[in-house]
């Protein structure tokens, strides 16, 4: 970008972050998700690092967020309430070691490494051991007093006890520490700070509570700690049942290391993470944010990284604090499921029916780990909704492997060079016609021969869910075509070795392990065989139910529009597709074609209502040990549960293996059964 286009796109940021920063911490809502506004904030500190001489003093990057507000009594804090800044990767967590290096040359930092909890910072004040004063951060100089609410914390002691010499002594304090902390507690002013939190389970119950209730559900935990602890009924916030652990003491009792800190406010009577811990070095602390980036579901709150604090208390004051935040204390963040981002071009592809669907081609961003270049649109009526044009930036969102999708343009980041998206009038792959589907929100390609829509059927009919034959993937499929070996997933069946040996990537050994690959296939389960058709409409789980209503594919051909129509789950519109696929001539004699080339199709045993999981509802998420993916699938299917890709009320068992992600954390908040690997294989027993 030009140095003006810098200007303007740093002023558009602000613009909006503020917006969003004024919503979250001033009114309790939520207009974007954490991890997009970070996404947005962490786009304005670079270019402000790269263009310093456009910060400004009122720039989101130089000052802590959040307001009192005015029907709360003002309380000026001590000290100030900084907030932190944020890394996102390894390299950001050595930049800043180096930074740190620079200030304190030959110096070898150890740190102490803390998750990092996603609620409302507070600052609790006792005297002579008494808790006399509750107050929010605000703008880190005057926070909102908010004591009596807090004291109905059943985690904040209201009066905090008094460790005897020889517990102070274990964890390292020194005569003059116990004696400024005995001071305290006795004739003085003691001051800690932590997080007051809402627990998953406590937000999951209460949005079960309020919707017998028919009051509106709370937006997500964070949200409810924060308007919580903002409620001037002291009752209500009672039935809140909020919980909060500290992480500093703000009173100076010449402590050597932060990770004392911990253990002294654990010793007077407050809670703190079990999980923290210490690092030797910073290869220890990111280790630590990977290991329970992995486990995040298994934390019984929100957490959205970590924080890893230089452990020596006497380095901090020679680092000191820049702007916001302090140098001393690095927020690592996990990756995040969101991201901001600029479409920069909207291409048409060709799916395996005909069906044209928009998608966007990204300016790179990282999200969940992974670098993101494209997103789905789905169709004209979904850009439509959104508003979306090419050029606007927009909020992308990537849960585990799903693919990602553009959620929300941010209009507000406009610059009026902006391109609307027009319908598609022709395939982009043949040039054949292209004409909305009446009905239907979707174009087609009017072209039945169309290059690309045979490509797509043929993979489709060799992916791993469908036929799964293996080491028959897009290029080689293509390369058959090209060469007229194959013209429908019959002529698979028919391939030789000697067919395949002209070809490039073909030598004698792959090439017969293909065609043993194809005929390792040829005994087919009913409800792969029926998604690898590629019925319009029909997807794995409707597959799956045509054959256990059915049994066999003979049955299917000879069923009634009724009949299928009776079928759970199945719409007008998806059992007519599949009634009219089994009832047309070109189809039935495809079919031939398969069993004339040697495919049989297995008859499914159908299930009972008194089999074991008949009428539960499974999800996996993460790696099993004992089991692939596949054969829990199948086991479950077997026992006569069902399996869905997404978590909701209606789910009964989340199975969490390995490295489970954003399902584990959704089973959490709705307050699912989650089971681990080994409950799940004594269930299926």
């Amino acid at each position: 970008m030009e140095k003006q286009q810098v200007k303007k796109r740093i002023e558009k940021l602000r613009q909006e972050i503020e917006k969003y920063r004024h919503a979250y911490h001033v009114l309790d809502k939520s207009l974007i998700s954490d991890a997009a506004l970070d996404s947005l904030k962490n786009e304005l500190q670079k270019l402000e690092n790269d263009y310093p001489e456009f910060i400004t003093p009122d720039s989101p990057t130089q000052r802590v967020a959040g307001e009192p507000l005015e029907q709360f009594k003002k309380t000026k804090h001590a000290a100030l309430m900084t907030s932190l800044y944020d890394a996102f990767s390894p390299n950001d967590m050595t930049d800043w070691e180096k930074r740190m290096a620079r200030i304190l040359p030959g110096e070898k930092f150890n740190y102490y490494a803390e998750l990092k909890m996603d609620g409302l910072a507070v600052a609790l004040t006792y005297e002579r051991g008494k808790f006399v004063l509750g107050a929010t951060r605000g703008d880190g100089v005057t926070g909102e007093e908010v004591t009596q609410n807090l004291k109905t914390i059943e985690a904040i002691p209201l009066s905090l006890y008094r460790p005897d010499r020889g517990e102070l002594k274990k964890i390292g304090l020194s005569n003059e520490s116990i004696k400024k902390l005995y001071e305290a507690l006795d004739k003085g002013r003691f001051e800690a700070r932590g997080e007051a939190i809402m627990t998953n389970q406590v937000f999951a119950d209460l949005n079960k509570q309020y919707k017998k209730q028919g009051l509106a559900p709370l937006a997500n935990p964070r949200n409810a700690a924060a308007g919580s602890i903002r409620q001037l009924d002291a009752k209500l916030m009672a039935e809140r049942k909020l919980d909060c652990h500290i992480y500093s003491l703000a009173t100076d009792l010449g402590l050597a290391y932060h990770e004392q800190e911990h253990e002294v406010a654990r010793a007077l009577g407050f809670k703190v993470l079990k999980q923290n811990k210490y690092c030797r070095n910073l290869d220890e602390a990111i280790k630590y944010h990977d290991y329970w980036e992995k486990r995040r579901g298994q934390v019984p709150f929100d957490c959205d990284g970590v924080v890893i604090v230089v452990n020596d208390l006497d380095l901090w004051p020679k680092l000191g604090i820049v702007g916001k935040g302090p140098r001393y204390i690095m927020a690592y963040k996990f990756a995040a499921e969101q991201a901001t981002t600029v479409v920069e071009e909207v291409v048409w592809q060709v799916g395996r029916t005909g069906v044209l669907t928009p998608t966007a081609h990204l300016k790179p961003v990282k999200i969940y780990g992974v670098t993101v270049s494209r997103a789905t649109l789905h169709n004209l009526d979904e850009i439509g909704r959104l508003g979306l044009k090419i050029g606007d930036t927009v909020i992308i969102e990537r849960a585990g492997d799903v693919i990602p999708k553009v959620i929300k343009v941010l209009p507000g980041l406009r610059v009026g060079n902006e391109k609307e998206i027009k319908a598609p009038l022709k395939c982009p792959m043949c040039a054949g016609g292209a004409e909305k589907v009446q009905g239907e929100v979707a174009y087609r390609c009017v072209n039945k021969n169309c290059y690309a829509m045979n490509l797509r059927h043929l993979s489709h009919w060799a992916s791993k869910n469908a036929m799964d034959i293996e080491g028959l993937g897009p290029k080689i499929i293509e390369q058959l075509v090209k060469v007229g070996l194959v013209r429908d997933p019959s002529d698979f069946y028919k391939l030789t070795s000697g067919d395949l040996l002209p070809l490039e990537r073909f030598a004698e050994k792959s090439a017969e392990n293909l065609v043993a690959a194809v005929a390792a296939k040829k005994a087919a389960e009913l409800p792969r065989f029926i998604y690898a058709l590629g019925i319009r409409h029909v997807g794995e789980e409707s597959a799956l139910a045509l054959a256990k209503h059915f049994g066999s594919l003979e049955k299917i051909t000879k069923a009634s529009l009724a009949e299928i129509n009776s079928l759970y789950d199945f719409g007008e519109i998806m059992a007519k597709s599949a009634y009219e696929w089994f009832h047309d001539k070109v189809n039935l004699a495809f079919l031939a074609r398969l069993a004339a080339a040697g495919v049989r199709v297995k008859s499914l045993k159908l299930t009972t209502g008194s089999a074991k999981l008949a009428g539960k509802t499974f999800v996996l998420t993460g790696g099993l040990d004992q089991l692939t993916r596949d054969q829990a699938k199948d086991k479950i299917r077997e026992l006569g549960g069902d399996i869905s890709s997404s978590v909701s009320k209606n789910t009964d068992f989340v199975v969490a293996g390995s490295d489970a992600g954003s399902k584990l954390d959704k089973a959490n908040k709705l307050g699912v059964k989650v089971i681990n690997e080994e409950e799940f294989l004594k269930l299926i027993s």
